[in-house]
């Protein structure tokens, strides 16, 4: 697990895929992020280390996060995550390749359907979910995608990139076809813009491709 930037408030990390956030399953010991990060930054002489979670990505996405180090640093940014002033943009490989160079979806999202637990498009009953997309990289087969999801919806970007009909490669939750190029969704949390619950700067962190998004980039041409 990479650590991007620390200081007195706020950790940045890039998390690799398939490290969860919190405890995930039955096995108490399994290494997650939230117990990485205190186990690292605890302070034997003063009893702190307490990491706070501010938001999350799912275990098999990697990227850069945000964690809070105080109770004040953490109050700050859940108000700039819940008034939408944090901007959060994704990379993606797409199977199938767009035309268009911009779209902005707004499907409407109903999370946690079947035993599967899958989010699904349901005009009648999903809430409303807005992705907006930007074509950065055309291959033959696939595309590499900036995606910038505006509301907080589980799988949002997955499920929107599958119901305009190009789901990402690997995703085979979402209809994606078998592959050897990459063992999980192709999906990276490149960057994270928000203001600084101390300093109030305005920061952008970026985190940068693993091995397995790099390489199936080269794989597909969309590098």
């Amino acid at each position: 697990m990479q650590i991007l930037h620390t200081d007195d408030h706020i950790i940045i990390i890039n998390k690799p895929a398939g490290l969860p956030v919190l405890p995930d399953g039955w096995d108490k010991d399994a290494p997650y992020v939230v117990k990485l990060l205190e186990e690292q930054f605890n302070n034997p002489s003063t009893g702190s280390g307490h990491v706070f979670v501010v938001h999350r990505l799912d275990k098999f996405t990697s990227g850069v996060m945000v964690f809070a180090k105080t109770a004040e640093a953490h109050r700050s940014l859940n108000i700039q995550f819940e008034k939408h002033t944090i901007e959060k943009l994704y990379h993606a490989i797409t199977v199938g390749v767009p035309r268009w160079d911009e779209k902005v979806t707004k499907f409407p999202l109903r999370v946690n359907v079947g035993h599967k637990h899958r989010t699904m498009v349901d005009d009648r009953n999903g809430v409303r979910s807005e992705t907006r997309l930007k074509m950065l990289k055309r291959g033959q087969a696939n595309a590499l995608l900036e995606a910038q999801p505006m509301t907080g919806r589980t799988h949002q970007i997955r499920v929107h990139a599958y119901a305009l009909g190009y789901p990402l490669l690997g995703d085979v939750l979402y209809s994606a076809p078998e592959t050897d190029v990459i063992a999980r969704p192709a999906l990276h949390a490149f960057s994270l813009t928000f203001t600084h619950p101390v300093s109030n700067e305005r920061v952008t962190f970026t985190a940068p491709y693993p091995p397995d998004f790099e390489s199936a980039l080269k794989i597909v041409g969309a590098g």
